[in-house]
């Protein structure tokens, strides 16, 4: 008979990470920002981040607080950069189709705050897949 080395069901150590001091206050601005759940959000990450992406995300948020998106008003308060490359919490494509819309949306008149707000269900939408 082989025994394990290692826990099987890791979800009580990725949610002890995730309610640690610093990773529960990013947490919280992530849920925040895309007006989700903490809970829903922190079962999204548990689902689909290991433990080493989860323990980085601090380092993670601050690289993306510094460097994301710069050049573009609209791709930084959407968080392209930020929840694709920075974060990985969606796929780059579908970032960049939530993106394009909201772009388009922005160029066609409607107001700065809508079209972000259309993005941000949009990504909601996507985190819920």
């Amino acid at each position: 008979m082989t025994t394990y080395l290692y826990e099987k069901d890791l979800v009580p150590q990725k949610y002890r990470i995730l309610v640690a001091y610093r990773h529960d206050i990013l947490v919280r601005q992530i849920a925040t920002e895309l007006d989700i759940p903490v809970q829903e959000l922190r079962r999204y990450l548990i689902e689909h981040f290991d433990m080493i992406l989860l323990e980085n995300l601090p380092a993670r948020v601050e690289m993306a607080d510094a460097h994301a998106d710069q050049d573009d008003p609209v791709a930084l308060v959407l968080g392209r950069e930020k929840y694709t490359l920075y974060l990985q919490i969606m796929s780059g494509a579908a970032m960049e189709s939530i993106f394009h819309a909201v772009s388009d949306r922005v160029r066609a008149g409607t107001a700065m705050e809508d079209a972000i707000a259309y993005g941000r269900e949009r990504i909601r939408e996507e985190l819920r897949r």
